[in-house]
């Protein structure tokens, strides 16, 4: 299977979790021990091995061959696109918390309700 890079480089952990291979990035501590992993045809150990273009991953109790490469420059453009955009929003996000935040009423004592209990907080965005 080919695996597109669009970053510099992507850790053992976060490609295995990526194509499905692992279920979440905790289990790759487990799954090195259990099965071996070799990366450009030697045993590779370490969660954090740097993975870039050009690279081979191969597991072979799993049938799994994963080589890495570069995209397109048009793909690159559209990620690079992508990821402006979810910055942007992400920023908004935070404006927008920090806002609700501001407007927020200090709650007292003399805001409690009738049961002793307090408002509840607003609602938080999520992504912050």
């Amino acid at each position: 299977m080919d695996y597109k890079l669009y970053e510099e480089y992507i850790i053992l952990q976060a490609l295995l979790k990526e194509v499905g291979v692992i279920q979440s990035g905790g289990a790759i501590k487990g799954f090195l021990q259990e099965f071996p992993v070799f990366f450009n045809g030697e045993k590779e150990e370490r969660r954090r091995k740097k993975i870039r273009i050009g690279d081979v991953i191969n597991i072979p109790s799993h049938d799994v061959n994963i080589i890495i490469v570069a995209p397109t420059e048009a793909e690159q453009r559209e990620y690079e696109e992508n990821k402006a955009e979810k910055e942007r929003v992400a920023q908004l996000v935070k404006q927008l918390n920090a806002q609700n935040k501001k407007s927020k009423p200090q709650t007292t004592s003399s805001h409690k309700t009738n049961n002793n209990r307090q408002k509840k907080a607003p609602v938080r965005f999520p992504g912050t």
